[in-house]
Parts: structure tokens; C-alpha cells; sequence
């Protein structure tokens, strides 16, 4: 075997490796798989270790939330953590009752209407093309349900601008990745959905979105966002001064509903930390109306 044959074997076996690792990278992305891993035993106890023994509110009647978690684009590998999250947060609490889901008919009036709330546990590229579920979906959180979103939630409806905008804006790139820890700010210190973070911002190793802002500023409550003052966060590559004001959680009223959507929750880790999961109940039982809290707009610079 001469040298350039030698050569020619290698690049071509180079070449196979990187096209094999495009084409699983590819398809890992491109939607739900056929069935959910099993989550681990260990990563369970974390879960629970890390959850609150109790809401903060005692449920008006009991509740039961649909956790959907299908997902046309990328698939987020944290979807079973949550599901497992809130699953065993509402069996602890006793704040509410999950069913699972990614069967598009779910979405349906006579079907809807047995739940209190819906959670979009990372959807991706979600558009309801059906006039009928659109409006089921419309007509269910106007009339006073919940619907609650976990990080890629707004990686949806690009073809239906009413549903964007209720979730207050859409997925428009990540210069925070996965991979990064980023600073978030506490810009509510006082408020009850903020209260497990005794005050103070904090650092987390996640993705977090850039959000293209659907009037989000104008009628939601904010949170939580980036905090620029961090130079790390402020030098993420891609990252822009246009940024220094990005939403990471926020609630809202919607007509007679209540929407609360927390950007957090690309990587597993995220959900077993103790304060992320008081939050994220917290605002489970706003949306469900169990609850009050301040939802009133502030603007930014407050």
C-alpha cells in the first residue's frame, strides 16, 4: 500500500465519522422520539430532594394539568426530567394532577376541558394548523384556564401570531449556550413568584433564548432576566447590547387565563435545584388561579 492510498483511506474513514455524526445529530433533532427514556433512580431522588413539600397556596378544588411535550424541530433532551418533575411535584404538593401527552387530538374543546391548565413541557416548531384547535386552545385559557411554558414553549407558533403573542414573544437564537453559566437578575426581589430566591439573582449552567419581544414589555410581568452586569454574560458570543433587557420568566393575565412561562430548562441539572423548582410551582399555581399574585406590566428600567 503506497502513501496516497494510505492517505485516501484515511480522509475517506475521517469523512465517514463526521458524516455519521451529522446524521445522528441531525436526526436526534428533528422531532419526538417513538417512546420517552426511563428516568433513572437516582435522578428521581434528586427531583424530590429538591421539590417543596407544600404550595403556597391550598387549590381551590383539585387540579389537573396536560403536560405536552411533543416536538416537531429539535427534541430537548430534559422533556422526561420535566415530566418526572411534575408528575412528582404534584403527587407531593398535592397541588395538582399531571397526564402526559404528545398526541396532537388532545386538543380538542370536549378534551381540553378536563384540565386546568396546559403546560408546552420544550414543544418545538408547533404550528395547529386546525382552525378547531386553535380556537379550543384560545377559548380555553381566555376563559380562565393556565397554560405555562418551560424553555423551547416559545419555539412555537411562528404561523399563528395570536398564540406568540400570548406567550409574549418567539425563540430567536441562544448566544447563552448550554454549555455556559450565565448570571440571571432577580428584578422582582419582592415579589411572591421570586420569594425562593431570597432576594438575590443567581448563576445557572443552561441555555438561555434570546426572545423577539411580542409586545411582552406591555403586558406581562417580568421576573427574571439577564444580568449584563456579569461580563461573561454580557461577552457570550453572539451576544449584543440590544440584549441587556432579555426576559427569562415573566407571568401574565390573558382575557379571564393566566400564563407563565419560565425560559429555563435546556439542561436536566436545572431541575434539581430547589429554588428553580419553587419558582417553577409558584407559577404553576398562578396559572391555575390558585395563586394571587401581581401580574401588572412594569417596563423595562424599573
Amino acid at each position: 500500500m503506497n502513501r496516497m492510498t494510505a492517505l485516501s483511506i484515511i480522509v475517506v474513514f475521517v469523512l465517514a465519522i463526521v458524516f455519521m455524526g451529522i446524521y445522528a445529530g441531525s436526526s436526534r433533532a428533528a422531532g419526538s422520539p417513538k417512546q420517552l427514556r426511563e428516568i433513572r433512580a437516582k435522578e428521581t431522588e434528586w427531583i424530590e430532594k429538591a421539590l417543596p413539600a407544600e404550595g403556597k397556596a391550598k387549590p381551590e378544588k383539585p387540579r389537573k394539568i396536560l403536560v405536552f411535550w411533543r416536538c416537531e424541530g429539535y427534541f430537548h433532551e430534559s422533556i422526561p426530567i420535566v415530566n418526572k418533575m411534575l408528575e412528582t411535584m404534584g403527587k407531593k404538593t398535592g397541588a395538582f394532577e399531571v397526564v402526559t401527552s404528545d398526541d396532537m387530538s388532545v386538543f380538542e374543546a370536549n378534551k381540553l376541558a378536563e384540565y386546568d391548565a396546559i403546560v408546552f413541557n420544550n414543544t418545538t416548531h408547533l404550528d395547529f394548523n386546525e382552525p378547531s384547535q386553535r380556537q379550543a386552545i384560545m377559548d380555553f385559557v381566555k376563559g380562565g384556564k393556565g397554560v405555562i411554558g418551560f424553555h423551547a414553549a416559545i419555539d412555537n407558533f411562528y404561523g399563528w401570531p395570536e398564540a406568540a403573542e400570548m406567550f409574549g414573544g418567539t425563540f430567536d437564537g441562544h448566544p447563552w449556550t448550554a454549555g455556559g453559566t450565565w448570571a440571571i437578575k432577580n428584578v422582582e426581589p419582592e415579589h411572591p413568584l421570586n420569594a425562593a430566591f431570597n432576594k438575590e439573582g443567581f448563576k445557572i449552567k443552561d441555555e438561555i433564548y434570546r426572545v423577539k419581544m411580542l409586545n411582552l414589555r406591555g403586558n406581562s410581568r417580568v421576573l427574571l432576566t439577564l444580568d449584563f452586569d456579569d461580563p461573561a454574560t454580557k461577552k457570550a458570543r453572539g451576544a449584543k447590547e440590544s440584549d441587556r433587557d432579555m426576559p427569562v420568566s415573566w407571568i401574565r393575565n390573558y382575557d379571564k387565563g393566566r400564563v407563565f412561562y419560565c425560559g429555563l430548562g435546556h439542561n436536566n441539572e436545572v431541575f434539581y435545584r430547589p429554588a428553580i423548582l419553587q419558582h417553577c410551582l409558584d407559577g404553576i399555581q398562578f396559572a391555575l388561579g390558585d395563586l394571587e399574585v401581581d401580574a401588572t406590566p412594569v417596563k423595562e428600567g424599573k
